[in-house]
C-alpha cells in the first residue's frame, strides 16, 4: 500500500535535563539531539522505517536544516517528490527542553506565519492519506483528486481549518483536548466520556479515536460500545513525538488491515515506548522490537 503524509516538517533540537531549569540561570549541558520532527514528517519516518511505500508533502526552507529532514528522509526510504524546498522561508524549528525527572517536554516552534507549501497535484494514487492539518490547502485538493483513498487525520488542535478538513475523513483521530472543546464536554469519565463521543461523532459523521494521554486511547466498537484501550506503563524519560508515533502506527495497522483493536493496542505500545528514548525519531523502535514488545504485552 502507498501513503501519503501532508503537512508539517521541522528540525527538532532536544536537550535533555535532569529536572526544569529555574528562570533567569545558566546551565551547562552535554547533550543534545538533533532530528526532523512535525507530526506529518515523523509519522512518514516511522511508516517507512517499517516498510511502507511512504511519500511525504510539505515545505521546509532551502537551508542547512530544511536539507538535513529532506536527506533524512532520504536515508529511511520516504519518497520526497513533493517536499518543497524554498528559498524564501527559513525551515520550521523547534528547541525542545526533555525533563528526564518526569518525562515532560516543553516545546518552543518558530514557524513563519505565511509558510505554507504550493499546493500541487500529486501523479500517483495513494491508498492511504495522513493529515495533520497544517497544509491545508494541499490536503483539501488532494483529498478532493483522490475520492478512493482512506483518510485519516491527526487532529490535535482546535483550529477552523482541522474542523474543515475532519468533516472529509474516514478516520478522526484525536486528542482528548481536541474533543472536548469540539464537544463541549469535559472527559472525566465514562458517562462523560460517551456524551463526547456522542457529540463529535454527529458533528463529523465519521469513525472516531481519542487519545488519552497517559490513559491510552477509546473508539467506538461494531456494537456501538465505547472501548477504552489502557495504555502501557513504562517510565517516561521524554514524551516528544509521542502521538506523532501513535498516529503513524495507527496509519501502518490500517495498512496490514488489522481489526481496530489490534491497530490501537499496537499504537499504544508504539506511542509508550517511544517516551522511554530521548528525541522524537531516535524513540521509534524497528519494527521487529516493536513486534517483540507488542506480543509481550498483549
Amino acid at each position: 500500500m502507498k501513503v501519503l503524509c501532508i503537512g508539517h516538517n521541522a528540525y527538532d533540537i532536544t536537550t535533555p535535563l535532569e529536572e526544569y531549569p529555574k528562570e533567569n540561570t545558566k546551565n551547562r549541558v552535554h547533550e543534545r539531539i538533533e532530528c526532523g520532527g512535525g507530526p506529518a514528517g515523523n509519522a512518514a519516518y516511522l511508516l517507512a522505517k517499517w516498510g511502507v511505500e511512504t511519500y511525504i508533502a510539505g515545505i521546509v526552507g532551502n537551508d542547512l536544516y530544511g536539507k538535513r529532514i529532506r536527506d533524512e528522509f532520504r536515508t529511511i526510504g520516504v519518497n520526497i517528490d513533493y517536499l518543497q524546498l524554498n528559498d524564501n522561508y527559513t525551515t520550521t524549528s523547534s528547541h525542545i527542553i526533555a525533563n528526564r525527572a518526569n518525562g515532560s517536554r516543553t516545546i518552543l516552534t518558530y514557524r513563519p506565519s505565511d509558510m505554507k507549501m504550493d499546493a500541487v497535484s500529486i501523479d500517483f494514487e495513494p491508498d492511504i492519506i495522513l493529515l495533520d492539518g497544517q497544509e491545508y490547502e494541499m490536503s483539501m485538493k488532494t483529498i478532493k483528486e483522490h475520492p478512493d483513498a482512506i483518510v485519516v487525520i491527526d487532529a490535535g488542535r482546535d483550529r477552523k481549518e482541522v474542523k474543515d478538513l475532519c468533516y472529509l475523513c474516514d478516520y478522526v483521530v484525536c486528542s482528548k483536548e481536541f474533543m472536548e472543546l469540539v464537544s463541549g464536554v469535559t472527559i472525566q469519565d465514562k458517562e462523560s466520556l460517551d456524551a463526547a463521543f456522542k457529540k463529535i461523532e454527529e458533528e463529523f459523521k465519521t469513525n472516531v479515536i481519542v487519545t488519552l494521554e497517559a490513559l491510552g486511547c477509546a473508539y467506538r466498537n461494531d456494537n456501538k460500545e465505547i472501548v477504552v484501550i489502557p495504555s502501557v506503563q513504562v517510565k517516561a524519560v521524554d514524551s516528544t513525538g509521542a502521538g506523532d508515533i501513535f498516529h503513524g502506527a495507527f496509519v501502518y495497522g490500517l495498512t496490514q488491515d488489522w481489526p481496530m483493536e489490534k491497530v490501537l493496542r499496537f499504537a499504544n505500545v508504539a506511542g509508550a515506548m517511544s517516551v522511554t528514548r530521548i528525541g522524537g525519531r531516535n524513540s521509534i523502535f524497528s519494527i521487529n522490537e516493536m513486534e517483540e514488545v507488542f506480543n509481550e504485552v498483549k
